[in-house]
């Protein structure tokens, strides 16, 4: 027999969605969010010959530039305020994580609670400027090195652009903030989002298009529309897929009640890291394109050589893309899931594996679990990043068809439709609560 949680969930629909007056304003205030974030997109930086910068973009976007214009929604191929987007903060997140392993300090405020986060992420926010302020000056340099692009180069343009793109980016993470406290859903995830989304319809044009001129037969623009259909629903079979430990609790008395002993699970998702590995490996491959702007055109050859082998499709890339999957795939899920703590907050409350002591030998039991389907988990997350590009390196299909990007859009997709629910339900039980006190009153 169904729980009272899922005969309320199979009677969500549009009318209980009319009524959720709260939900309503956090869907309009995201949905103005990222608007404003689109239109960001689309304000160039002052002293730019914007015919010359297309120009130049034409040329290179196939490389690593491509990965940077989709992820900043394709502000870098109209050099807009918002070109850093939000990597910078990414980049520092990655930095602050790692750190916050290493130096016993900010391991201890790790452990503090909200006070402890709330310092973590003010240090994740001071190291934003920074990079932020490193790569804003790496793309002034470069746009003055490129020839008609910058219209009065000089220090002044440096500087403005530099001001710019850093403001541009602590907007987009006060933005993100304001997202996810006010709005629905994952602000940071859902402005990538946003900016790949919006990309879409132009790759799948220009595909067509591709296909009408004769450049790419019909079956291979039908084969990949059918990878990406099975992509798709292989992502969401995985993403939904859990690892279930059975969790026995035994009988207990409470006054003079006896309550019978009773069993749970501790679902442990199969992916447990999320789209985290794909975006944090992605940013940390851009490293080398940024210091290639210091450079520019005529920069060290050793520089020029790595940044044309980290360029989109080469074995190199592939090769580093994969490792790094894996590396923080494994490095995330040790930060999220502790198995100690949760071992221990199940002795507290009594709670057991069958077959396993409470305290050190659950412990090592679900670390061991973890491990095993964190293996899985990775593999897949490399497989979906990967296979794609192969085929789009061998068919010279728009980058857009990426795996990485098909992974964002889903995962995305169905963290924010899982919180849309959790209000909805949220908002059937209130309505409840509220019926049976009027009841009451009645009675």
């Amino acid at each position: 027999m169904a729980s009272a949680a899922e005969q309320l969930a199979a009677n969500l629909n549009f009318g209980a969605f009319g009524k959720a007056t709260e939900l309503k304003k956090r869907i309009w205030f995201t949905l103005g969010a990222l608007i404003v974030y689109r239109l960001g997109t689309y304000i160039p930086l002052p002293g730019i010959n914007l015919a010359a910068l297309a120009q130049a973009f034409d040329q290179q976007q196939s490389g690593i530039l491509g990965l940077f214009n989709m992820f900043a929604g394709g502000a870098v191929g109209r050099m807009a305020i918002f070109a850093l987007g939000i990597m910078p903060y990414i980049s520092a997140s990655i930095i602050v994580q790692l750190m916050t392993s290493i130096v016993p300090s900010l391991e201890a405020l790790k452990k503090e609670g909200e006070a402890g986060r709330k310092k973590i992420n003010q240090y994740t926010r001071y190291g934003t400027v920074l990079l932020a302020i490193v790569q804003a000056y790496g793309i002034a340099v470069s746009l003055e090195s490129s020839s008609n692009i910058v219209m009065d180069p000089g220090p002044m343009f440096k500087l403005s652009a530099t001001i710019t793109l850093v403001g541009g980016t602590m907007f987009l993470m006060w933005l993100g903030e304001q997202i996810t406290s006010r709005g629905i859903g994952n602000g940071i995830s859902l402005i990538i989002f946003s900016g790949i989304v919006a990309g879409l319809p132009r790759a799948l044009a220009g595909t067509l298009e591709l296909g009408r001129q004769g450049a790419l037969a019909t079956p291979i623009i039908i084969g990949m529309l059918v990878v990406a259909v099975i992509v798709i629903a292989f992502i969401v079979f995985v993403e939904r897929a859990q690892r279930r430990l059975l969790i026995q609790y035994p009988k207990r008395q409470v006054g003079n009640r006896l309550f019978q002993g009773e069993s749970s699970h501790l679902p442990l998702k199969l992916n447990t890291s999320g789209v985290i590995p794909p975006i944090f490996a992605s940013s940390l491959l851009l490293v080398p394109a940024t210091l290639s702007g210091f450079t520019g055109q005529g920069g060290s050859g050793i520089l020029q050589t790595i940044t044309t082998l980290l360029g989109h499709g080469q074995p190199l890339y592939m090769l580093l893309y994969a490792a790094l999957i894996v590396f923080f795939a494994f490095f995330y899920t040790a930060i999220v899931f502790n198995p100690t703590d949760t071992a221990d907050n199940l002795k507290k409350h009594g709670g057991f594996i069958p077959g396993y002591r409470p305290g050190e030998r659950t412990a090592q039991y679900i670390d061991y679990v973890l491990t095993r389907i964190t293996v899985l988990g990775a593999i897949y997350l490399v497989l979906v990043c990967l296979l794609p590009e192969f085929l789009i390196s061998a068919t010279g299909v728009p980058f857009y068809f990426g795996g990485t990007s098909l992974l964002i859009v889903v995962s995305v997709t169905m963290d924010t439709v899982a919180q849309v629910q959790g209000h909805l339900l949220a908002h059937q039980y209130e309505g409840l609560v509220k019926k049976a006190k009027l009841r009451g009153k009645k009675r």
